[in-house]
């Protein structure tokens, strides 16, 4: 039973680092550029929803 489960891991970690050699890594210039794109919308969303949250602060505020 315990050597069963020790194949079956093992055999997984195989399974594991056969498609990990087929994993197309992205060069540095990719991946700055696509960090850059996510910290924008990241940004772009907080400061979205911090002035949806003012606004509707205000609007609770008058009601």
């Amino acid at each position: 039973m315990k050597g069963d489960l020790m194949k079956k891991i093992a055999r997984f970690l195989v399974g594991v680092k056969s498609e990990m050699k087929k994993v197309r890594w992205p060069d540095k210039k990719q991946m700055v550029k696509n960090s850059a794109a996510t910290l924008s919308f990241v940004i772009i969303f907080a400061v979205f929803f911090a002035v949806l949250d003012l606004v509707l602060s205000l609007i609770k505020t008058v009601i």
